[in-house]
């Protein structure tokens, strides 16, 4: 009966819409649903521009707030690189693992990634019947499209583990098929094991269908899908390290090559180099301004993901100060703020992120090779091969002028790459997930240090390793089951 009230109650609501519009994106943000006319002849993109305009708008979304600012909140403020700062509760519950199920940053992250989910399900289900427009390059749309599917699921189970696993959209309002719109408009969690089967398809046909190059890195590529399948075969329980060897060979051979500095990275005059491999660009204009990165530095207010006593120390004790200088800034604040971490007159900020106006051009680098290096240094590792692995360790240390690692067994080598990531990577929102994906995040988080080398206290447990389902979503679908620990 209460599956019958809801699937009437939910029809009533399409039909009444859909006499109004031809097409609606309703996007019922944990479905990402579209409705379309159910007319004979229509179809959901009838040109290719407009299909080509609609792939646009899933790309568009990798300059929302999700990846302009709570990315790095997520992978950064969550682990000991950095505290939440400004002040905001539900930056501080992420901070300090006392995330509950109403949390504003656990809502909207939630909505924003399976919103773009349904924007791509969309391009990718309807791209066939488009006229006019060439099988090459519905083939390339696909790609594309399941390459942006990918990403976002690889941040719900990264944050969520089980998550519903939306592949489809509503195509047509009937009464006899309640049976199939029940599940789409209310679906249950998929385990994580099925969603990561889905987002390595999703990742093989993009690297069999995109193309190599893009006109710069902020389109799906080869690289950047081999790149995040040798991500995700890492991920996984257990790793298939053969896997991830097999497509980090793969971008390491695709035409990549570091910068030979370290801070080139960084300094504004290197975007989309060749080291990059998946990078969001932004214009420096009201339309594509990266507000997100005034977000980490200014003086106008406190900001976020102020980096850690922790990570300070990492650095000094590498002495690393080639990748320190290039990642953090400190400056005077006097008389504007106070901190129970730092001194107002020596306060640090992320330095990586540099152009931080309200519109900025600055870009973000979300894939790049030195990562991909280390990944396989950790592969090579696993193998036995501890001689290849310290090779790869050893050339991303050279770059900042660092002497060779000295690591001689293979668990030695494990926390030497862990250290050369954490160092190379920081505040580029990879630290919490490789913790998590190394079973270290509840030893590593609960030894962290903060100021005069004073433990921070934090307790992490394994059921804080997930997120909760947002209490808004379990509202509304009752197949949604919650955490445990929540």
């Amino acid at each position: 009966m209460k599956k019958q009230i809801y699937i009437i109650a939910v029809l009533a609501f399409m039909i009444a819409l859909s006499s109004c519009e031809d097409y609606l994106d309703l996007k019922p943000v944990s479905q990402g649903i579209a409705i379309t006319n159910t007319s004979a002849d229509s179809l959901l993109f009838k040109t290719p521009s407009e299909v080509e305009a609609a792939l646009a708008g899933a790309y568009a979304d990798f300059r929302n707030e999700y990846f302009s600012l709570d990315y790095f909140v997520n992978g950064d403020a969550q682990s000991n690189d950095a505290y939440a700062g400004a002040d905001n509760p539900a930056n501080f519950q992420i901070d300090e693992y006392s995330i509950d199920a109403t949390n504003s940053n656990v809502s909207r992250d939630w909505a924003y990634l399976y919103s773009t989910i349904g924007k791509v399900n969309a391009v990718f289900n309807n791209v066939e019947a488009v006229p006019e427009l060439s099988d090459v390059r519905k083939k390339e749309i696909k790609g594309e499209a399941a390459f942006i599917r990918a990403f976002m699921y690889i941040q719900l189970v990264q944050l969520w583990g089980d998550v519903p696993l939306q592949l489809t959209e509503v195509t047509t309002i009937s009464y006899d098929l309640l049976d199939e719109l029940y599940p789409i408009m209310f679906p249950a969690r998929t385990p994580v094991e099925e969603v990561y089967a889905q987002i390595i398809s999703d990742l093989e046909l993009a690297v069999a269908n995109v193309k190599t190059v893009q006109p710069d890195k902020g389109f799906a590529t080869k690289g950047a899908a081999n790149a995040l399948l040798a991500k995700v075969y890492a991920a996984q329980e257990p790793p298939q390290w053969d896997k991830v060897l097999q497509y980090c060979d793969a971008v390491i051979g695709g035409g990549y090559s570091l910068l030979p500095e370290y801070d080139m990275l960084w300094n504004n005059e290197n975007e989309n180099s060749i080291e990059s491999i998946f990078e969001i660009n932004y214009a420096g204009t009201s339309e594509s301004g990266n507000w997100g990165a005034s977000m980490f530095r200014g003086l106008d207010w406190k900001k976020f993901n102020t980096p850690s006593n922790d990570l300070f120390k990492a650095f000094d004790d590498e002495q690393d100060m080639i990748r320190k200088n290039a990642s953090i800034i400190f400056e005077d604040v006097s008389g504007k703020w106070t901190d129970p971490y730092w001194p107002q007159t020596n306060f640090p900020f992320v330095n990586k992120y540099r152009i931080f106006s309200s519109n900025s051009p600055q870009n973000y680098i979300l894939l790049r090779l030195a990562d991909i290096i280390l990944l396989k240094a950790e592969a090579l590792n696993e193998a036995g091969d501890l001689s290849a692995a310290a090779n790869l360790v050893n050339q991303i240390r050279s770059r900042v002028e660092l002497a060779e690692t000295t690591a001689v067994t293979q668990e030695a080598m494990r926390l030497a790459i862990e250290k050369e990531r954490r160092l190379e990577l920081a505040f580029e929102g990879h630290r919490w997930f490789d913790l998590k994906r190394t079973g270290r995040a509840i030893p590593v988080i609960n030894s962290t240090i903060g100021p005069d080398g004073a433990s921070m206290g934090y307790n992490l447990t394994e059921t804080r390793l997930l997120w909760p389902i947002p209490q808004a979503e379990l509202d509304k679908n009752t197949k949604l089951i919650q955490n445990p620990g929540y």
